[in-house]
């Protein structure tokens, strides 16, 4: 019997955008992300790039948050200003978080309501306009709820499909936002116009659950599938050599 929880079987769905990548640098931002990203590296996408989430590019693949695994081996330095290079060529993967996003994969992390004058003030756009522009990029969206999930967001910092094609096609031709993973689903972009589609539900998760926590109409295809458990090998993994501390749990809402 699978007795995978609900922050494992996010992990996996996470490993999953990473699928087919190659050889490019997985910019994993969060507990979680990173918990992901390493297992793709440890099971089906050995090439990927992945780093301390700072500045160094790792040869192996340590635990995330310590423990008794093997110590990191640093194989390079990635300053800031090197990550530039890798961005404007395409050879990245970014997986972001999102205070808001909307319909067709606009994000917003930089403050809530007005932006001249914010009833609550975030860390700003970032690098989320060139990331969108440049490169594939997804979301990890922790708390699935009608605030995240929203018709408008207040402030565009990622860019989404719709400001994307009418940015015209040299602007916009590297423009790949692949998917959503939540704490509720697996969401992707893939339906004729880009608006978010339904990929997965979690196992226990409801389509009810998600349709009232989101808001604004989702596309669904039928029969709407169940993501993926982690395989027993995925779980050894997960449990002995990547988070064997358990962080990824702490992520997630009980």
């Amino acid at each position: 019997m699978n007795d995978a929880r609900r922050d494992e079987i996010c992990a996996v769905a996470i490993a999953e955008i990473f699928r087919g990548d190659g050889e490019i640098l997985a910019s994993a931002m969060g507990t979680l992300p990173m918990i992901g990203a390493r297992l793709a590296k440890l099971s089906f996408e050995p090439d990927l790039l992945i780093t301390d989430g700072f500045a160094y590019a790792l040869g192996n693949v340590p635990a995330v948050g310590g423990g008794d695994g093997p110590e990191p081996i640093v194989e390079g330095w990635i300053p800031f200003r090197s990550v530039f290079d890798l961005l404007w060529s395409g050879r990245r993967h970014v997986l972001m978080g999102a205070t808001q996003i909307d319909r067709f994969g606009n994000q917003n992390i930089s403050c809530i309501g007005d932006y001249r004058k914010p009833t609550v003030q975030l860390i700003g756009t970032r690098g989320a306009p060139g990331n969108t522009l440049n490169h594939k990029t997804s979301y990890w969206i922790p708390v699935h709820s009608k605030k995240v999930f929203v018709e408008k967001v207040d402030v565009v910092c990622g860019v989404g499909y719709d400001r994307a094609a009418a940015l015209g096609q040299t602007s916009a031709c590297f423009h790949n936002v692949r998917r959503v993973v939540s704490n509720l689903g697996v969401f992707d972009f893939e339906t004729p116009d880009h608006r978010m589609r339904v990929r997965s539900v979690h196992p226990g998760v409801s389509i009810e659950e998600v349709i009232s926590n989101t808001g604004f109409e989702l596309v669904f295809s039928e029969p709407i599938a169940e993501t993926r458990l982690p395989t027993p090998g995925e779980l050894g993994l997960l449990r002995e050599r990547i988070d064997p501390l358990g962080l990824g749990s702490k992520e997630l809402r009980a």
